[in-house]
C-alpha cells in the first residue's frame, strides 16, 4: 500500500491540471472538460467543456466552451480514461434527440412517482416532499 501524501483539500487537484475530467454537479448535470485552473475553494475552470446527457444506453453532448464551476457544487470529480470511454458501447445521439429522450424519461419518472405517492397515501402514509426536502 502506498503511504504517499494524500490531499483532501483543493491542493489535491494539482495533478489534474491539463487533464480531461468528468464532473458531476449537485443538480445532476455531468460536465466533461480540461481542467485549466482552480483555487483554494475548489472553484474550477474547464476548457472545451461539454455537458453530457445520458438516457439509457445513449448519450448526447452539448458544447459549453469555457466553464467556471463553483467548488461547493461539485459532487464527484474524476479523470476520464479515453480508451475505456470508447469501449463502453454507448450510442451517441444528436442533441435534439437526446433532449427529447431526457424529457420523456423525466415525465415517466414523474408519473411513476405520482402512482407511488398515491399508493402510499392510500395505505395511510403522508408523503408530500415536493415543496421541500424536510423529513
Amino acid at each position: 500500500m502506498d503511504s504517499g501524501p494524500y490531499f483532501t483539500t483543493s491542493s489535491g487537484l494539482i495533478d489534474s491540471i491539463d487533464k480531461k475530467l468528468l464532473i458531476v454537479l449537485r443538480d445532476g448535470r455531468k460536465l466533461i472538460g480540461t481542467l485549466r485552473s482552480f483555487d483554494q475553494f475548489a472553484n474550477l475552470v474547464l476548457q472545451d467543456t461539454i455537458e453530457r446527457i445520458y438516457v439509457g444506453n445513449c448519450y448526447g453532448d452539448i458544447p459549453r466552451g469555457i466553464f467556471l464551476i463553483r467548488g461547493e457544487n461539485v459532487v464527484l470529480l474524476g479523470e476520464v480514461d479515453e480508451m475505456k470511454e470508447e469501449r463502453i458501447g454507448l450510442r451517441q445521439l444528436p442533441v435534439e434527440d437526446i433532449l427529447i429522450a431526457q424529457r420523456e424519461e423525466i415525465e415517466l419518472k414523474q408519473k411513476l412517482e405520482k402512482v407511488r405517492s398515491k399508493a402510499l397515501h392510500e395505505r395511510g402514509f403522508c408523503i408530500d416532499n415536493s415543496a421541500n426536502d424536510l423529513y
